[in-house]
């Protein structure tokens, strides 16, 4: 086909979670662009994008540069021009905006400043490797709401009142933003502190000590889809709108700067047919990372027979009667997120549970489910509570506000709950959302407990929250980790930290499944050594329980398992031991309190 005449200059911006693309003319016209979460699948986003671009411009001659968290590895690999994305935004400032005295681009897991002065190098600003300051910070807000991350903006214009927020990485401002939730205080409020707390770590943290002179533009995602977050710069800095500059593709603009720079720095020109053919048949068949562990499962096959060989211990279950009186036993666990109940017959079967996120409230959770149980039943009087404990974080709240019988430590609460499980056993973990469990056992007694702190690294918290990162359900990113062919060793890291380790990875052409594989490995790894801080895997002994929603991920107790040479025991319900261990400490104080009696 003909293509004189037909040359563009490309500018690929692949990111942790985002590519973006911008073609320009030989005038410097945007012809084409698209802005699309990847999901971890570089090549396949990259082809639906440059599909859809032939069918804008047809057959033609393109010039590309990429930049990007993720953009080097991909150029490398496929014989393109790459450049730093502060060094292209630059350019694009330089060449389109030469009245800007300060740039302010804030990207997925990142964010930049850029100071520029007449007859000076541009001085460049960029963020560590804390998430404080950034779009996922604010993702994570999103995440607490069930909302999208576009409808925060909307919730922040309606604001009243700013409340103080830590913008430190997500896991602990977690903290104060449900602390304001328990308090009733209001979702718009609340966003808007969100957005309040981003401008003030970015402008801290980048600034220091420079001025932030007008005119500043502002790039980046967030600021393009959430008009409010630029308010907010506005205000902490004190600027007025004439003094701000947000393009009307804030987004595209590293991108747009490696399109100018492509007549510099691309390797050569390649046609779109050419580049589909790349993008589809050049890839080996392993990915180069160097770093791989063992596979989880060798086959859906070698699953089922795991699961069948597993001695899983499945909770005796009985149907709810209240045809007549009768005694029941209730348990419940208040944790820091969600509220657990169990509730078991005088044979300790279980009859009916319920498990619920507090969403910052876990008094309203409880009440919830009273009334839950109170409406699942034809005659709720018949429903005798002969004995009632409380365990977890809302104990105290739970026990006094509903009269509960008794009060139990949260390790005691598990391990009453493992020994239904392995009554041998001599090591128990319990992972939760944002913490963390371990019990140590010597002839039937407990000998050391250890409990997380201040670090969330190994915490169920951290596998949802990159699952969310790539787009995915918790349930697939995990049932994808159990397959994968070549897991990645991702470390022990934090969860703000292992950020580079993924990027690291997808630069090297690791899969999603593969990631995720690393993931399950990598929980293990962090709870045994970087928070247990365990030298010696012998240790945990020959018979290991775990427990806690974390471990319904079956990939991360087949990890276990193959770090350990030990076999893992689980039962069905491992969101809910903390609950069923406390309504079997409730049955048991009743049948001592009446022997005593006697």
């Amino acid at each position: 086909m003909n293509i004189d005449g037909k040359h563009y200059r490309v500018g690929v911006d692949i990111g942790s979670t985002t590519m973006k693309v911008a073609v320009l003319d030989q005038s410097g016209k945007l012809v084409f662009s698209d802005y699309q979460r990847h999901q971890a699948d570089i090549r396949g986003t990259a082809s639906r994008i440059v599909k859809q671009l032939y069918q804008t411009l047809g057959e033609c001659s393109l010039r590309i540069v990429i930049t990007g968290s993720v953009g080097m590895g991909y150029a490398q690999r496929l014989g393109f021009g790459f450049v730093q994305e502060v060094v292209a935004a630059a350019e694009m400032v330089r060449q389109r905006y030469p009245q800007v005295g300060t740039f302010i681009d804030m990207g997925g897991e990142d964010s930049k400043m850029i100071f520029f002065e007449k007859g000076k190098v541009p001085d460049i600003r960029m963020n560590g490797s804390c998430a404080g300051g950034t779009g996922a910070f604010i993702d994570q807000t999103a995440m607490l709401f069930h909302v999208e991350t576009k409808e925060l903006n909307t919730l922040a214009a309606q604001a009243e009142h700013i409340h103080p927020i830590a913008s430190r990485c997500g896991v602990f401002s977690k903290t104060d933003i449900q602390n304001l939730m328990s308090r009733n205080i209001s979702r718009a409020d609340i966003a808007a502190s969100v957005f309040n707390a981003v401008a003030m770590q970015v402008v801290a943290s980048l600034a220091r000590g420079m001025d932030i002179t007008p005119t500043v533009f502002f790039c980046g995602g967030p600021f393009a889809f959430l008009p409010e977050l630029q308010k907010h710069f506005q205000r902490v800095l004190g600027l007025s709108e004439e003094q701000c500059i947000l393009p009307e593709n804030a987004q595209i603009i590293p991108a747009s700067g490696c399109a100018l720079l492509a007549d510099q720095l691309s390797t050569g020109s390649i046609t779109i047919s050419q580049l589909i053919n790349t993008i589809e048949t050049k890839q080996d068949d392993t990915p180069t990372f160097s770093n791989r562990l063992p596979r989880l499962f060798s086959s859906e096959k070698n699953y089922q027979e795991w699961l069948e060989a597993e001695n899983i211990y499945y909770v005796k279950r009985a149907k709810l009667k209240d045809d007549n009186p009768t005694p029941y036993f209730l348990g419940v666990d208040s944790g820091s997120t969600t509220t657990k109940l169990v509730l078991l017959n005088t044979e300790g079967e279980i009859v009916y549970t319920d498990y619920q996120r507090n969403e910052g409230d876990s008094f309203k959770a409880f009440c919830g489910m009273l009334q839950s149980l109170h409406q699942s039943v034809a005659n709720p009087a018949n429903i005798v509570i002969a004995g009632s404990a409380v365990t977890g974080y809302g104990e105290n709240l739970i026990k006094t506000a509903f009269n509960f019988d008794y009060g139990i430590v949260e390790t005691m609460a598990h391990f009453s709950a493992a020994k239904q499980v392995e009554p041998n056993v001599s090591f128990v973990l319990d992972i939760g959302g944002q913490d963390m469990k371990a019990i140590f056992v010597e002839n039937g007694s407990i000998r050391r407990m250890e409990i997380n702190e201040a670090c969330s690294s190994g915490c169920g918290s951290f596998i949802e929250t990159f699952a969310n990162m790539m787009g995915y359900p918790v349930a697939e990113f995990a049932k994808l980790s159990c397959f994968a062919p070549y897991p990645c060793d991702l470390g022990t890291r934090c969860t703000v930290f292992m950020n580079s380790k993924v990027k690291q990875a997808m630069q090297e052409g690791a899969a999603v499944d593969d990631i995720a594989a690393g993931f399950s490995y990598s929980v293990v790894k962090n709870c045994l050594f970087k928070v247990l801080k365990i030298k010696n895997i012998e240790e945990l002994g020959q018979h290991i329980v775990v427990q806690g929603g974390t471990f319904r991920n079956h990939s991360i107790v087949r990890a276990l398992e193959n770090m350990s040479g030990c076999h893992v025991s689980f039962s069905d319900i491992p969101e809910l031991m903390g609950a069923y261990g406390a309504a079997l400490y409730a049955k048991q104080m009743k049948k001592e309190h009446k022997l005593f009696q006697k």
